[in-house]
């Protein structure tokens, strides 16, 4: 069975985003290791699953990206383009972008259908509301918690709606030059 790996920025306070989905505290000057680590991260998966309040932002982002060889991020940008994309959402009727999918049903059947598919793991991106119901419904298998140095006192969390307690068991972390630190996790297994 596949796995879906959860992909995030986090604030050391634990925020994925200000108030008002405020992403200015984002450190961007990633180091080599950094880059290298994200990148091994996503060359392993074939489909990324989105909330469609992050869909309306990062595909568009990645599009233009991708058609910039000039682009620092250019090979990122194919990547995320050319990878097949599952929006989950219940307002739209059909999908605004090129190579992606509208998922309208139950979140956790949707999940389980993908996982259950041949090939390689599955990443996930947020918002905040779907990652918190990935994670509420116990459907996450690997967390990438990359913990950015800074704390912003209020915003958007997605531990929030557990409904009782999770632990986790720590794979590894690593700190990285530029000041973010990864932590990696998979839920444990009493």
């Amino acid at each position: 069975m596949r796995k879906l790996k959860l992909q995030v920025q986090m604030t050391v306070d634990g925020f994925i985003a200000g108030p008002n989905g405020e992403m200015d505290w984002i450190t961007f000057n990633w180091d080599d290791e950094l880059k290298e680590y994200v990148t091994q991260l996503t060359e392993s998966m074939d489909i990324i699953v989105l909330g469609r309040k992050l869909a309306q932002g990062f595909i568009p982002h990645w599009a233009a990206v991708a058609e910039n060889p000039e682009h620092d991020d250019y090979l990122a940008g194919v990547k995320f383009t050319e990878t097949p994309k599952v929006v989950f959402t219940q307002t739209l009727d059909e999908s605004e972008w090129d190579n992606t999918i509208l998922a309208k049903g139950n979140l956790v059947d949707e999940i389980d259908k993908l996982k259950n598919q041949e090939g390689p793991d599955i990443i996930a991106y947020g918002g905040a509301n779907f990652v918190s119901n990935l994670i509420k419904y116990n459907l996450i298998d690997e967390y990438h918690l990359f913990i950015n140095p800074a704390a912003i006192g209020t915003g958007l969390a997605i531990f929030n709606e557990l409904g009782r307690k999770q632990k986790l068991s720590l794979v590894k972390s690593v700190p990285f030059e530029c000041g973010i630190v990864l932590l990696n996790y998979e839920p444990a297994h009493d």
